[in-house]
């Protein structure tokens, strides 16, 4: 399995920003950041297009990754070469039309839906939600970190998603998965490159003496 870009793995939500999501992105890379999830489905087409681009642009110039979220065709069409998807068969449908190269995720919900995922041939999914949250109200009770242990052993690399925070990264980390995924913490982060940094020293394991906003 390839390594993923960064353990921290940002989503995007342009509503949580008190800033253009350009301009939340770009401090999420100056700060260690290295891994976006473009996500923001409710643009129209061109709108999204033109982000797409713009955040694109910013992570080639911090040598990040910008995965692009449910629409295959779109990630084409902007010459991306990450893209996450809902289902085995968008996993299929996203190999064959990106290419072997291309970092393609899924998103699970279950450890059968892991098992479809790698099945499918994708690189990694995301597992959610561990713990419970606002932000994930229709998938179902909080899965705990038991089932992310459990996922982690099929070889697949695991993103963690839904309540992940920084009090309880550690435990996450320790279930085994390769990475957390993060959303309004981090969108709506004053300061994110204080978060971004506060992030990768807990997932290393470093005593954290800043203060994220």
């Amino acid at each position: 399995m390839r390594p993923l870009p960064c353990p921290l793995l940002a989503v995007t939500d342009r509503s949580l920003c008190s800033v253009p999501l350009a301009k939340q992105v770009e401090r999420i890379f100056a700060g260690g950041g290295k891994w976006l999830w473009f996500r923001d489905k409710d643009l129209p087409h061109a709108e999204r297009k033109h982000l797409a681009h713009r955040l694109l642009q910013l992570a080639a110039q911090y040598g990040a990754l910008v995965s692009i979220g449910s629409d295959v065709e779109l990630a084409v069409e902007v010459q991306a070469t990450a893209a996450h998807v809902s289902t085995a068969g968008d996993v299929e449908y996203a190999r064959k039309r990106m290419g072997a190269a291309a970092l393609i995720g899924m998103s699970a919900h279950s450890l059968q839906e892991v098992l479809d995922a790698a099945s499918a041939g994708a690189d990694y999914a995301t597992l959610s939600p561990i713990f419970l949250t606002s932000s994930k109200p229709g998938y179902g009770p909080a899965l705990g970190t038991d089932v992310i242990a459990g996922a982690a052993k099929t070889g697949l690399p695991i993103v963690a998603l839904g309540g992940v925070a920084l009090d309880n990264l550690a435990q996450v980390r320790a279930a085994g998965v390769s990475g957390a995924a993060m959303m309004g913490t981090i969108m709506a982060a004053r300061e994110p490159e204080t978060f971004v940094a506060s992030f990768l020293r807990t997932w290393n394991g470093r005593p954290d003496t800043a203060t994220a906003s």
